[in-house]
């Protein structure tokens, strides 16, 4: 269950760090690199990749965040 704004914005920032997983991970295994013949060198994907786990985990954090604060309020509730 997604609650409020937070944690939209959380589930947000996930889904784009897991895109960016996807897209540096289909690089990194792409036939350019294998072959050397791709514009970036492989350590760009390398740190993007590095850069996208942290998004999601930072991210999972804020939804987490979210979750607990609304099983907080009900146990006030109950």
């Amino acid at each position: 269950m997604i609650t409020g704004i937070v944690g939209q914005a959380g589930w947000m920032g996930m889904q784009r760090g897991m895109e960016g997983v996807r897209q540096n991970a289909s690089e990194i295994a792409s036939i350019k690199q294998i072959e050397g013949s791709s514009v970036r060198d492989i350590s760009a994907p390398l740190i993007d990749q590095s850069l996208n786990v942290r998004q999601v985990e930072a991210s999972a954090k804020v939804l987490q965040s979210s979750v607990d604060r609304l099983d907080h309020l009900i146990d006030l509730r109950a």
